[in-house]
């Protein structure tokens, strides 16, 4: 069962327009990473990789063992604006680790086979 959503879709992809738009306030990138951060849980539902965008929020996905305690053996981690640029495609994955933008440690945090999120392209 896929966890509970925090934020309303309509909420999401407003604050995702707006961010397009070149909106940069907390609240509105907070709720767009929010926003697509439930919508990879979705796309990819399990407890193997823990996606972090701090100061945002994280959530876990992809199937496979369970994570419980402590460090996840699988962690992918980066800044808000960069994972905004993930998931709607204006970066690509290669790109992002090449910049040093995100952190990925595991034998599953590459993740960039379910970017960018078809909930985040443009209507």
């Amino acid at each position: 069962m896929p966890p509970r959503r925090r934020t309303d879709p309509a909420d999401g992809r407003r604050a995702l327009a707006d961010w397009r738009g070149g909106a940069v306030d907390r609240r509105t990138v907070a709720t767009a990473v929010r926003f697509t951060l439930e919508e990879l849980a979705e796309v990819a539902p399990g407890h193997a990789v823990e996606v972090r965008v701090p100061p945002a929020g994280a959530v876990q996905c992809v199937e496979g063992p369970r994570h419980t305690r402590g460090t996840p053996p699988n962690v992918v981690e980066t800044d808000p604006q960069t994972w905004l640029r993930l998931v709607t495609g204006s970066m690509t994955w290669q790109e992002a680790r090449a910049a040093g933008a995100v952190s990925a440690s595991g034998d599953r945090a590459d993740v960039s086979h379910l970017l960018p999120l078809q909930a985040a392209r443009e209507r």
